[in-house]
């Protein structure tokens, strides 16, 4: 009995299986630790805007509405921010770039909720919302980050 080729032709080798991805010339280049938290944060956040959105959907079911169209394009507008930041989340994991400007508009909303509910009173809450929108926005604009969200060449197109 004859071993089988450790490599065969039907069998392309898959390349190496941690968290790299494709660098400037080709080179593997590590995913920075920013990278993790943009994308994480932003995550959590398009998570929380789902749970409002079943939220909003519940009450709209269960309490009397002064405006049902406005009622329903609310609805429809947490849940397509949701999806839009679910998709800013996945595609800064993989290092697109359009994602930075996403994520940058969306915390600066973020901030802007976040101050007032500090100046208000609402410790806890303005606390929550401001506090992972400034890291996510210095994040951003780290080196590290930047670099690896304008890589070139390698498997996936740049957009």
């Amino acid at each position: 009995m004859s071993r089988p080729p450790v490599n065969p032709a039907e069998q392309p080798d898959p390349g190496p299986r941690d968290n790299t991805a494709p660098g400037p010339q080709g080179s593997p280049a590590r995913r920075p630790p920013g990278v993790y938290v943009i994308s994480g944060v932003v995550g959590l956040q398009a998570v929380a805007l789902a749970v409002a959105g079943v939220v909003f959907t519940v009450a709209a079911f269960t309490q009397p509405s002064l405006s049902i169209a406005g009622t329903v394009f609310l609805i429809v507008l947490v849940f397509a921010l949701a999806a839009g930041l679910a998709a800013v989340s996945v595609n800064a994991f993989k290092g697109f770039r359009w994602t930075r400007s996403a994520a940058f508009v969306w915390q600066l909303l973020t901030v802007a909720i976040a101050v007032p509910s500090l100046l208000n009173g609402s410790t806890a809450t303005g606390l929550v919302l401001l506090l992972p929108a400034l890291a996510v926005i210095f994040y951003l604009f780290t080196p590290r980050v930047v670099e690896f969200s304008l890589r070139a060449g390698g498997g996936q197109p740049l957009l």
